[in-house]
């Protein structure tokens, strides 16, 4: 079995598999991950064709794509590379978040509409977008705090304060953060999983810009969570 990893829930799937032969691959973007049990393989396949070929050399009976859900890029490849070797595809994505009374969300399709959109909206903007979503706010003339694991790469903004950090973020944290840096707009992408800063954002009645996450390969078995994946993967297996 092959793990599409870099989350929590591929960590922790790759821990609970102890029947399983498991591979879990990292991109290789960040330079001291968290490293998940069993045997890691660090670095790109080299498109959906390179992906296609290692399961076939490899004999990997079942992918598993447990990527941040805006990994486009690499599930696209992974739906791709599934089916051409003819291995099925499970897709692990924890499920989006949810708006709650007191929210005041602005929902965009993309990082250059939630660019657009922030004039309208604040000037002290807490970016939560990743290192490599920060150069869609380069022209933007506002000050960001931007909050990534690794230092980001220009473009970027000219106003902006890098705070290098890996979650998870408390609720207390959040709100000094918030309240510290006299933030007045958040953005995010609706990745899911805790959501500290989101509340503490509903709390101080700032308006969120949130990027809605792309759509999952429609040729996979999708789950939300690791109980349901390994349910799944011992279903193939059993079945098999």
């Amino acid at each position: 079995m092959l793990i599409l990893g870099g989350t929590s829930e591929a960590r922790e799937l790759a821990g609970s598999l102890p029947a399983f032969a498991v591979i879990t691959s990292l991109a290789g973007r960040t330079s001291s991950p968290l490293l998940p049990a069993g045997e890691v393989r660090i670095g790109g396949f080299g498109g959906a064709d390179g992906l296609a070929a290692y399961l076939r050399t490899q004999h990997i009976d079942v992918l598993v794509d447990a990527t941040h859900p805006f990994a486009a890029t690499i599930s696209g490849n992974a739906a791709e590379a599934a089916g051409s070797a003819g291995v099925p595809l499970i897709v692990l994505r924890r499920p989006g978040w949810t708006e709650q009374a007191g929210d005041v969300w602005h929902r965009v399709r993309d990082l250059r509409e939630a660019a657009s959109l922030l004039p309208q909206l604040g000037h002290r903007v807490f970016l939560t977008t990743g290192r490599q979503g920060i150069a869609a706010f380069a022209e933007v003339d506002a000050w960001f705090l931007a909050r990534s694991v690794e230092p980001p790469e220009p473009p970027m903004p000219g106003r902006l304060e890098v705070l290098l950090d890996r979650g998870p973020f408390t609720l207390a944290g959040e709100r000094r953060l918030l309240a510290g840096h006299r933030i007045d707009v958040l953005v995010s992408k609706d990745s899911g999983g805790p959501g500290a800063k989101l509340v503490a954002a509903r709390e101080s009645g700032l308006p969120v810009v949130m990027v809605d996450r792309p759509p999952t390969p429609a040729t996979a078995h999708t789950v939300v969570c690791v109980a349901e994946a390994v349910e799944r993967l011992t279903t193939l297996r059993d079945a098999r």
